[in-house]
């Protein structure tokens, strides 16, 4: 063996922390699933028997769950899928800016300012309507695979 050390420079992001593997058999309906490298939320799954040439496959029906486009893949049951790790956070809406990103307060006491406002007609409403009304409001922030979006409101009560 050689003593001379080797320095790899990570040059591409593979994504590997964004992902794991789940096998295709074992993801059901309601969970998720990355699709055409998007992470989805799982609609529907349907599995066939096996062919004559070997694997059950599964028919995922999913719906992208930052833009809500449908999505289809069909895998073999035995084979691994990525799923996203999905993660929700919950965090009061301090203000909401003129070009439409929203400052957040996070559980540490700072602020969070790299958000934009959801393109939901109705939750946009619901949340600039709220905060022009003064109440307090908490958004639930839903992030997977390097992605953040607003996904739903909670209020709680006026502005002391």
């Amino acid at each position: 063996m050689s003593d001379e050390e080797h320095h790899f420079e990570a040059k591409a992001d593979a994504g590997a922390s964004k992902t794991y593997p789940q096998q295709a058999g074992t993801i059901r309906k309601n969970g998720y699933i990355v699709i055409k490298g998007r992470p989805c939320k799982v609609v529907e799954v349907s599995t066939s028997k096996t062919g004559k040439h070997g694997h059950a496959k599964c028919h995922f029906v999913a719906i992208d769950i930052f833009n809500g486009k449908k999505l289809e893949d069909i895998v073999p049951s035995s084979h691994n899928c990525d799923v996203p790790h999905v993660n929700r956070t919950d965090y009061q809406l301090i203000d909401i800016s003129e070009d439409g990103f929203v400052s957040l307060l996070t559980e540490s006491g700072g602020t969070k300012d790299d958000l934009r406002l959801p393109t939901d007609e109705n939750l946009l409403s619901q949340i600039k309507d709220g905060f022009a009304e003064g109440k307090d409001l908490v958004v639930s922030v839903m992030s997977a695979m390097g992605e953040e979006q607003i996904c739903a409101l909670k209020d709680i009560g006026p502005k002391n």
